[in-house]
């Protein structure tokens, strides 16, 4: 990342997190590269329709800016919303942590179009 780059995340004062999106048979699952991050800073929203993650990455020393030979990483407040491709139950969503990776598993909800009703 430019300086120029990293001088505009700073201005807007947010990164956005980087995720992939997949799916299961059963589950749309949302997976993000959060190194650094502890859970309890970590904050997940699930609707129906959408995700969001808002967190923050603190830098444990304070490096002098002289220091430098580069400066890629993020360090301050992210998020990221996505817009999921299917109804899922949020009631049933459900995240976790390990090494460094966080895993959001949002179950499907299956709505049968149609169905056979019995006349009686």
């Amino acid at each position: 990342m430019s300086e120029k780059e990293l001088e505009n995340i700073s201005d807007e004062g947010e990164g956005q997190l980087t995720v992939d999106v997949y799916q299961t048979p059963e589950d749309i699952v949302v997976e993000s590269t959060v190194a650094g991050v502890k859970p309890e800073d970590i904050d997940v929203d699930v609707t129906s329709e959408s995700v969001t993650i808002r967190g923050e990455r603190h830098r444990e020393n304070k490096i002098e800016e002289g220091n430098y030979f580069y400066r890629e990483c993020f360090w301050g407040k992210f998020s990221r919303s996505v817009i999921l491709p299917q109804e899922i139950d949020p009631d049933k969503a459900h995240s976790s942590l390990k090494n460094g990776v966080l895993v959001i598993r949002l179950p499907k909800i299956h709505r049968n179009k149609s169905r056979k009703l019995k006349v009686s």
